[in-house]
């Protein structure tokens, strides 16, 4: 009788503890990305930034996702996934750490680098859990599994959003850009070590916990993640890779989805309080809105697939996230606000689905590999975020920006 059971490894070994533990680093690095979504809007408060300065934290984030990948990759392939994990977390963790001294030079370019730090982590998080869960049980409901570890994603999303608005965003001073520009040096530096020390001690917490996870990974026995012990050189997987159609129209469309995704999300809280007139506590509770929606919607899409074939489901979503687009680029007040999260909703299912059918039949050795690629191409958020942040500086207007 033909296994169909989700987590069950060729071996006959149940993998589902295994499979909650790394799902819960999809938790995380979920909280990782939409706190740093909301530092764009501390960021311009804090230091009186424009939009396209605040995006060099997107820079530094996805940047460094495209930069960690690739030696992600090569470093499971020369130990295991479990010793990917364990890396990506002590980066992460590091990365939060180092807030702590950027907030005592109170550096921009410090706070920066502690990101970049953080997201290396994140990136070898990604690298090695993705096709980690595509392991961990039967290849045939692989994007269906990973789908199903991706669910957690959007509610880490949905914590970070709550940590930042309540932690930072509410402990930012009322005083505009024009108000810092006339207060006294000490005065400013007094408002803005406040408002930097909220942002730092909510990471240096999230530092915290990443150890005590750090911890139990590392006393837990995990799988090896395949059956196959011969892995092919690395010059060898590239070739095979570059000419998978389907793996390299996988990477494509990544990239160009990231960036969408990443630049729909940073860019929300300004979004609201243009149309809205809100202050950005209150705007981060329709972008938490927003991220719910993806949230649910993705355990949605997830147990359609037992019933339509992923790649339908993409194309369905895809155009109900463009037609969410059109209405919000077109609309003000709160029409252009619901079209917004309505574009959470349809991108709930996209990366992992796009992984998942771009990793099918690679074999492990090429899937170590090939799961890089897909990483890197996240630099599409850093990419695509700098742009629209730029054209929001040069036309005055965050819709000409969507």
């Amino acid at each position: 009788m033909k296994n169909t059971s989700l987590f069950q490894g060729k071996n006959g070994k149940n993998y589902l503890i295994p499979f909650i533990l790394i799902t819960s680093l999809f938790f995380m690095w979920g909280l990782a990305n939409n706190m740093t979504d909301t530092l764009l809007a501390a960021f311009k408060k804090i230091m009186s930034m424009t939009d396209f300065q605040t995006s060099l934290i997107q820079i530094a984030f996805y940047g460094s996702y495209f930069c960690f990948a690739l030696p992600a990759a090569l470093f499971i392939r020369r130990f295991s996934y479990k010793s990917g994990v364990i890396l990506g977390l002590i980066l992460y963790a590091g990365g939060c750490f180092l807030f702590y001294p950027a907030s005592t030079t109170a550096s921009y370019g410090f706070y920066l680098f502690a990101i970049y730090i953080l997201a290396g982590g994140c990136s070898v998080l990604e690298t090695s859990s993705n096709p980690y869960i595509l392991a961990m049980g039967p290849e045939e409901n692989a994007t269906r599994r990973l789908n199903l570890a991706q669910s957690f994603n959007p509610i880490g999303s949905i914590s970070g959003i709550l940590l930042s608005q309540f932690f930072i965003l509410s402990e930012l001073n009322n005083a505009n850009a024009s108000e810092r520009a006339l207060m006294s040096v000490e005065q400013l530096q007094q408002i803005q070590a406040k408002e930097l020390n909220a942002v730092t001690m909510t990471y240096i917490l999230v530092g915290i916990t990443l150890l005590a996870i750090l911890l139990i990974i590392a006393c837990k026995r995990m799988p090896e993640g395949s059956d196959e012990n011969n892995v092919s050189s690395l010059g060898s997987s590239f070739k095979r890779l570059s000419k998978n159609k389907r793996y390299v129209f996988g990477v494509i469309a990544q990239f160009f989805y990231v960036g969408a995704q990443i630049g729909v999300w940073s860019y929300t809280i300004r979004y609201v309080m243009i149309h809205l007139n809100y202050n950005e506590k209150d705007a981060a509770t329709i972008y938490m809105i927003s991220i719910i929606g993806f949230s649910l919607s993705r355990f949605v899409f997830t147990a359609l697939m037992k019933y339509f074939k992923p790649a339908l489901l993409l194309v369905v979503a895809s155009v109900g996230a463009m037609v969410c687009s059109a209405v919000t680029i077109t609309f003000h007040g709160i029409p252009g606000v619901v079209a917004l999260a309505g574009i959470s909703v349809f991108m709930s299912l996209m990366f992992p689905t796009i992984y998942g059918i771009s990793m099918q039949k690679l074999g492990a050795g090429d899937a170590k590999v090939g799961g890089s690629g897909l990483i890197m191409a996240i630099l599409g958020g850093a990419v695509l975020t700098a742009i629209q942040g730029k054209v929001s500086d040069m036309t005055g207007s965050i819709n000409w920006a969507y």
